[in-house]
Order: C-alpha cells, then sequence, then structure tokens
C-alpha cells in the first residue's frame, strides 16, 4: 500500500519521504512551522523552518532556536521533496506550506483566512491534489461581517464609552488579534494603552507594521490616566486583579465565537465583536473549491460536520485529529500570568 506524502502521527504531520515534521506538538528533529501561535509552534524541535517574518515571534515566545527563515514562494529541498510557504492570510507570518514529491501536491494550511486585514500578508490560493484544512468556524451559521463595518462599531462604542466617561477594555489575543485591532482602532478617539503581553509582542512586529502609538500600563500608571480611553489586552486578564486600575470600564471581546449567542455573557463581557482570524463557512468553501483539490482532511473545528458536508459535494473528505485549537486558543490562553503591569 502506497505511503501517503503526509501521514498524521502522534507527533504531528509526518512527510516520512523528507523525515520532516508540519506544526509537530511533540518534540522533532526538524519542523516546518505555519505560524507563531503556541498550538502550531511548540518548544524543543532541534531546527525550524518557517517565514522570516515569524522569525522574531517564535524567538520572542520560545527563546534562543536553530531557526531557519524562508521568503514567500522560496523552494527548498529535502531529501528530494520540494517545499515552500505562501501567505495564509491568518497572522503575521503565518504560511500555508506547500509539499510537493514525484509529482503529488499537498497543502497544509495551518490557520487561514480569506479576508484581507492589512497586517498579515493576504491569502494565496494554491493548487494541489490533497488539501489539509482547518475548520474551525465550519458551520453554515459562521459568517462574517465585513471588517470595515466590525472597526466602525468598535470605533463607535469606543467614542461613547468615552462620552460617559468610561474606559474600553478590548479583549484579543496577544499576537495577531492584538495587533489586528491596533492597526484599525480611531487614535483620534483617545490614547490606546495595552496590557504587558500585548505590549510585548506588538513591539517585536512593529518592524513590519505600522501600528498606532501605544502606551503600556505599568503599577505607575494613574487610574485617571486610562479614563475614558482604550486598553487592549489578553482574554486571560478578564477578571484579574490588574483590571481593577480601569474602573469605571466597560468590556469587550473580539472573536468569531461572538457569533454564538450567550458567548458574551458566559464569559461576562459587556459587548461582543465578531472578528475572527480564521475563514467563515462561505470563505471555507470557496478555498477548497478554488484548490482544486480532490482530496480533503479537516484537521480542526468542526471536522465532522464540514467533513460530511464536503463529501456530499463531491469530494474524497475525512477527518484527522491533531493538538491544533484554532480560535479556543484565544479564549483559554493563560499568557497573562506573565503581567508586568499589575
Amino acid at each position: 500500500m502506497k505511503i501517503p506524502l503526509l501521514q498524521f502521527t502522534n507527533k504531528g504531520i509526518y512527510c516520512a519521504a523528507a523525515d520532516v515534521y508540519l506544526d509537530p506538538w511533540k518534540p522533532v528533529d526538524k519542523a516546518i512551522i505555519s505560524h507563531g501561535h503556541a498550538d502550531h509552534s511548540r518548544w524543543g524541535h532541534k531546527q525550524y523552518i518557517t517565514h522570516h517574518r515569524n522569525l522574531p515571534i517564535v524567538k520572542h515566545r520560545l527563546g534562543e532556536l536553530n531557526v531557519i527563515g524562508k521568503e514567500w514562494g522560496e523552494t527548498f529541498t529535502i531529501n528530494n521533496v520540494t517545499f515552500s510557504l505562501h501567505p495564509a492570510g491568518h497572522i503575521i507570518g503565518s504560511s500555508q506550506i506547500r509539499v510537493e514529491h514525484k509529482g503529488e501536491v499537498w497543502v497544509f494550511t495551518g490557520d487561514y483566512k480569506l479576508e484581507d486585514d492589512s497586517v498579515s500578508t493576504p491569502y494565496e490560493n494554491i493548487k494541489c491534489h490533497t488539501f489539509i484544512t482547518e475548520c474551525t468556524f465550519g458551520l453554515p451559521a459562521f459568517l462574517w461581517t465585513p471588517q470595515k463595518e466590525v472597526f466602525n462599531e468598535i470605533n463607535e462604542w469606543w467614542a461613547e464609552n468615552r462620552a460617559n466617561s468610561q474606559t474600553s477594555v478590548l479583549f484579543g489575543y496577544s499576537l495577531g488579534k492584538a495587533q489586528r485591532l491596533l492597526k484599525h482602532l480611531d487614535p483620534s478617539i483617545g490614547k490606546i494603552y495595552t496590557h504587558g503581553a500585548v505590549e510585548n509582542m506588538t513591539e517585536v512586529l512593529r518592524e513590519y507594521v505600522h501600528f498606532p502609538k501605544t502606551e503600556l500600563i505599568t503599577r505607575d500608571t494613574k487610574k485617571e490616566a486610562i479614563k475614558g480611553n482604550m486598553v487592549i489586552a489578553p482574554p486571560s486578564a478578564h477578571g484579574s486583579t490588574w483590571i481593577r486600575k480601569m474602573t469605571p470600564f466597560v468590556t469587550a471581546s473580539a472573536s468569531g465565537w461572538m457569533a454564538f449567542r450567550g458567548a458574551r455573557r458566559r464569559r461576562a463581557i459587556d459587548k461582543g465583536f465578531v472578528l475572527s482570524d480564521h475563514c467563515d463557512w462561505p470563505d471555507l468553501l470557496t478555498a477548497i473549491k478554488d484548490t482544486g483539490a480532490e482530496k480533503i482532511i479537516c484537521t480542526h473545528g468542526y471536522t465532522e460536520i464540514f467533513s460530511k458536508y464536503l463529501r456530499e459535494l463531491g469530494y474524497d473528505a475525512r477527518t484527522e485529529q491533531t493538538q491544533y485549537e484554532g480560535e479556543l486558543a484565544e479564549m483559554n490562553t493563560s499568557e497573562s500570568s506573565n503581567i508586568e503591569a499589575e
């Protein structure tokens, strides 16, 4: 029986012909990394290969590494298997990984979205035979509003809170979502303050993208200075002692999960903005169709429902288990345990 070009193992997605793993979740000798989120780039590999814009991200998160940076579309060969990285549009430096061997082409998306967020390099469609896709939001109920409308709502919310002398506290994952929020906030409304985790990551990324000026909240920051302004913080800062300095404040979360009724209430958030760095239902279907792939492997999200629908459309679709979390990582992160501004 022919061995698949990419196999799903207990360590990660494995290319036996090249003896290399894609986004492995256990330590391996050689790993090609799609992007910097913790569920896709883990500590302990002997060698890392990733897009050069992801280099400072993984080094910031994991420390000094044996890591090689590649350009978009730059081909590199390992044991006669050809690899290249292509924009995934998920966050800064996020890549799809193209694998070609003996005329067969597979593409592993990692996490991706089609909408251009003006921060990450826009998604690139790649033709292939087998497409490994996430389906974090693989239900017809998920249909995103264009981001321009969402950011108009966010800025209007901030302006209203400022008029009421309330501080706006907006939660978003420190890598990716926080920078997307910063890029589209209107600094003419007021000052933008940041939690330490957000500030540190944003400083790493200012080399690549212009963001508005931000001020780190420290122990010395006065409560009166923050009042009426915007605070960007990771979700795990909600309910912490750190947030008390913001009083009186109004909270909001920017996440695809805000599309679910009750999600805001369960998280004790005052306002929810539906904003995701993953594809909605129509964009997942568009991306799959545009690849021309006949075989589709669904890795994380609503895998069973989504793959069943794909089979009804005529695709050879199946699911595989991984340790990738999709946007659940935004809600479960414990990153703010490293608070520099209690």
